[in-house]
């Protein structure tokens, strides 16, 4: 068996090591370690590996949390100590700027981390009848496979939503339409627990009668989506609490569907604005434009700082969600909800939209390429001062980060890391651009 000595992780959590000009990725190895592997794919510059042994381990290395980690795709690095985790997200990131967009920030930020288990309030679990395996299983699926992990409990899922696996295999394996329930998603509120059911087949009256019974012993909401997202409505119960989160540093409430888009990590999610908003540093009487804005989880705050904000999204139906909340929440006439796909952005179109003094991007993991390309340069009457961005793909924020500072100028003021999803390989960031000199 070949042995490798490990340099880094790559965007999947893989160790990398090289061997005579090649790339070799190996699942399970760390950085600093020495390791026996076995390739399973192996291409002209790189191989694909399975760890068979670590000869000499590093100190980062632990025990993992859960017992189904290394089967269970739902988790990256649960071997590798939390604060390691963490460094290794933000050297992650700064790989990505450099050798993609050969760019460096002036100042390193300090990450944003908090709670290692229990952070999940979002997920979508896989649903499949497996009779060799005891009946219906519900989780995610197994790593790098089309299976369902057969996990009877989630340290990384809201606590009230870990201690349904269970309880929500034996529910659907006594509906008519087991086989043909293929998803459950999950949304957790601070008021109330929602379960979105896929269903390809109506319910029989029994059916119904057991998911009643259900939502009353648990306490939980069911909701069913017989097609698309937009098809998801409530079933029972129907009178109760409806989901939202808080936002109490800005007094806000924020009202969403259960299948609307919204930070899984509602503790991460607080400190991120919080962030945001000192780096942005709005004012009052400054027009802002927050693009890819979904609900508005950083168009309220930035009004409720006095400023005046145009929200941007593509989705029709968040557009909808973010007028809904600013009325919720007394901030109408401080913001302005526009549909529009930015994907297509032009100059004309970004000019359009408003005078901006001050630019927040949040887009998803595509990035915000048409948008950078579009803006004025620094400096022009029309660019605003100051750009805010927040990514959930490092290559890409290292992309437009090189628009923005090659030709049009702006100063890569900061960036740091942000770790929204603890134990997985995604690794967030915000960065900071600003016009004119240091």
């Amino acid at each position: 068996m070949p042995i490798g000595v490990i340099e880094a992780l790559d965007h999947e959590a893989r160790g990398i090591a090289r061997q005579e000009g090649k790339v070799i990725f190996i699942d399970g190895a760390l950085p600093g370690e020495t390791v026996e592997y076995a390739s399973y794919r192996k291409k002209p510059d790189y191989e694909q590996a399975h760890l068979v042994r670590v000869i000499q381990p590093t100190s980062a290395r632990i025990t993992p949390h859960c017992p189904h980690f290394g089967v269970c795709g739902g988790c990256a690095m649960q071997h590798l100590a939390f604060s390691a985790q963490v460094a290794a997200k933000q050297r992650i990131l700064e790989d990505n700027l450099w050798h993609i967009g050969r760019v460096r920030p002036e100042q390193i930020l300090p990450p944003i981390q908090g709670a290692a288990f229990g952070y999940r309030h979002k997920a979508r679990l896989g649903v499949r009848k497996v009779p060799k395996k005891g009946g219906v299983l519900v989780g995610f699926h197994e790593k790098r496979s089309s299976y369902i992990a057969d996990i009877k409990t989630c340290p990384v899922l809201h606590p009230a939503v870990s201690a349904l696996l269970l309880p929500l295999r034996e529910l659907i394996g006594g509906l008519s339409i087991c086989e043909r329930l293929p998803q459950v998603e999950i949304a957790v509120g601070d008021a109330c627990v929602a379960l979105v059911l896929r269903i390809l087949d109506p319910l029989t009256p029994a059916d119904e009668s057991l998911l009643r019974q259900f939502a009353d012993q648990h306490g939980v909401v069911f909701y069913l989506q017989p097609k698309g997202p937009d098809t998801a409505y409530r079933f029972h119960p129907l009178p109760g609490p409806e989901l939202d989160y808080r936002l109490p540093e800005f007094g806000l409430q924020m009202r969403f569907r259960p299948t609307d888009f919204t930070q899984v990590n509602h503790g991460i999610n607080r400190v991120l604005i919080r962030r945001a908003l000192e780096l942005l540093d709005p004012q009052p009487g400054e027009c802002i434009v927050d693009l890819f804005c979904g609900l508005g989880n950083f168009t309220l705050p930035i009004a409720r700082r006095g400023a005046r904000v145009v929200g941007v999204e593509g989705s029709a139906a968040l557009v909808e969600r973010g007028r809904e909340c600013a009325r919720h929440n007394g901030l109408t006439e401080h913001t302005r909800f526009v549909e529009a796909n930015l994907f297509d952005c032009t100059p004309e179109s970004l000019m359009a939209l408003a005078r901006m003094d001050k630019l927040f991007i949040d887009p998803p993991r595509e990035g915000a390429l048409e948008v950078v390309k579009s803006l004025p340069e620094a400096g022009e009457d029309s660019a605003p001062r100051r750009i805010v961005y927040v990514s959930c793909n490092p290559a890409t924020l290292a992309r437009d980060t090189a628009i923005l500072t090659g030709r049009k100028h702006y100063r890569f003021v900061m960036a740091g890391a942000v770790n929204m999803f603890p134990h997985t390989a995604h690794v967030e960031s915000i960065a900071v651009f600003a016009s004119g000199r240091r």
